[in-house]
């Protein structure tokens, strides 16, 4: 699976031509970040705020052919079952033997259901920013609890771009050993069943 961080909550995930956008931001929203303007066979929003569901910015042309199959799962923005900010989806890709989870604005540590579906997944699409989402000490321990292979961290403040109350994702990987974190010089991962364990960090697409 190729593997694409458009920014903030925001990923492309490609499979034999096949395309998937998850969680597309209103720009005007994000300060930073270039606008995402894709071309997909399908988007998928977390949930309904306006820096996840903004489908207007993907250009949807289907393939007619499905090589990944989507799992949903139900769970919370916040830690007080959605009384605060509402719900919030657990999207799970699987395809080629992988299996990729887009954890959205997950705001709590998961339940004994969701943990049981996101333990051993390939890749672990997760924020770590807290204030809206888990923090990064709780985004360490869903990472304890569920062992995916590849960690990319998510939904947090960089440097000239991001909502100014999250977290940074040094907050996040400085949980890890320095062995284990992998700084990459682009925002695109290639995932084969032969990729290590590791946290990437994947680079934003900064605007121009």
């Amino acid at each position: 699976m190729k593997i694409t961080w458009l920014g903030h909550a925001c990923f492309m995930v490609e499979h034999e031509g096949y395309t998937i956008v998850l969680d597309p931001f209103n720009p005007q929203m994000l300060p930073g970040l270039q606008p995402v303007e894709a071309t997909a066979d399908r988007v998928l929003c977390s949930h309904q705020h306006d820096d996840h569901n903004y489908v207007q910015a993907v250009q949807i042309t289907e393939s007619g052919a499905k090589p990944i199959a989507v799992t949903e799962i139900s769970c919370w923005h916040d830690g007080e079952q959605g009384a605060q900010r509402g719900p919030n989806t657990v999207h799970i890709l699987e395809a080629g033997g992988l299996k990729v989870a887009h954890l959205g604005d997950l705001g709590h540590l998961p339940d004994e259901n969701l943990t049981k579906a996101l333990s051993g997944v390939d890749v672990m699409l997760i924020p770590v920013g807290g204030y809206y989402t888990i923090n990064a000490e709780m985004a360490k321990q869903v990472v304890s609890l569920t062992e995916p292979r590849v960690v990319i961290p998510m939904h947090y403040k960089g440097k000239g771009f991001g909502f100014p109350v999250l977290g940074s994702v040094e907050q996040f990987t400085n949980r890890f050993c320095s062995s284990t974190v992998r700084w990459y010089d682009t925002n695109v991962l290639e995932v084969t069943a032969d990729t290590p364990h590791q946290i990437a960090v994947l680079q934003c697409p900064l605007a121009k």
